[in-house]
């Protein structure tokens, strides 16, 4: 029984895992396409008070665009993310996260 538990523990930890894993750079590149108009073609923001998005921490971009997609985030332009952040998925999400990322 005991052998059970610590198998399913272990499991349930990979899975888990798995949630977090990296998105795919090339998806998130292709995508990316929308955000070009208000952060930039190369993730810097053209207009004053936009955010730069190259560079950003992975998690931190999930969260931010979360918390739009959640309408968490209000005040300012929060409208505007609001509604492009409800259009996407969570591999979309990922994969835009892992592409501003991974630009340097």
């Amino acid at each position: 029984m005991k052998k059970i538990v610590i198998g399913l523990a272990i499991g349930m930890g990979l899975m888990s895992a798995q949630s977090f894993a990296a998105g795919d750079v090339a998806a998130g590149q292709a995508k990316a396409a929308v955000c070009a108009a208000c952060h930039g073609a190369d993730g810097i923001a053209l207009i004053p008070g936009y955010p730069n998005l190259k560079g950003q921490n992975e998690q931190y971009l999930v969260s931010s665009i979360n918390a739009y997609k959640n309408k968490e985030r209000n005040g300012g332009l929060a409208a505007v993310m609001q509604a492009q952040a409800s259009m996407l998925n969570d591999a979309d999400i990922a994969n835009l996260a892992a592409y501003y990322a991974s630009l340097k």
